[in-house]
C-alpha cells in the first residue's frame, strides 16, 4: 500500500504541501482585520448616513420657510417638527427682524454644526480601522 500522506517542505507529513506553523494563525488574523474593518466601515457610513439625513431636514425646512410652503400641509408640518427638534439651540441664536432670513441662518448654522461634527466623528471612527 502507498502512503497518502503529503509530506511539507519542512519535512513533516501530514497537512497540504506547503503548509507552514502558524499558517492558520496569520490567516485567522487577517480575518479578524478584515472583519474589523468591515464593522468600521459599516459604522462610519451609518454616521455619515445620519448626518446627511439630519442636515437634509434641515436644508428643506429652510426652503420650505424661503418659499413660504403651505404649511397646512402634512410634510411640510412633519418637517418643521423634525427641524425644530434638531435645531435645539441653535432656533434663536441670531434674530433678524425678518423672520425668513432668522430661520435660513439659525437652522444653516445648526445643519453646519451637524456636518461639521457629523464628519469628525466619521474621521474618528475610521482611525479604529
Amino acid at each position: 500500500m502507498a502512503d497518502n500522506t503529503q509530506t511539507t517542505m519542512t519535512g513533516r507529513s501530514g497537512g497540504r504541501a506547503g503548509a507552514t506553523p502558524g499558517r492558520h494563525a496569520r490567516l485567522s488574523g487577517d480575518t479578524a482585520r478584515a472583519a474589523r474593518k468591515r464593522v468600521v466601515s459599516a459604522l462610519a457610513g451609518a454616521v455619515s448616513l445620519a448626518t446627511t439625513a439630519v442636515v437634509l431636514v434641515l436644508a428643506v425646512h429652510i426652503v420650505f420657510v424661503a418659499f413660504e410652503a403651505n404649511t397646512g400641509n402634512e410634510l411640510v408640518r412633519r418637517v418643521a417638527g423634525w427641524a425644530h427638534d434638531l435645531a435645539w439651540q441653535f432656533k434663536d441664536v441670531f434674530q433678524p427682524a425678518n423672520p425668513k432670513i432668522a430661520v435660513a441662518v439659525n437652522y444653516g448654522l445648526a445643519a453646519l454644526v451637524y456636518l461639521l461634527v457629523g464628519r469628525l466623528a466619521v474621521g474618528l471612527v475610521r482611525r479604529l480601522d
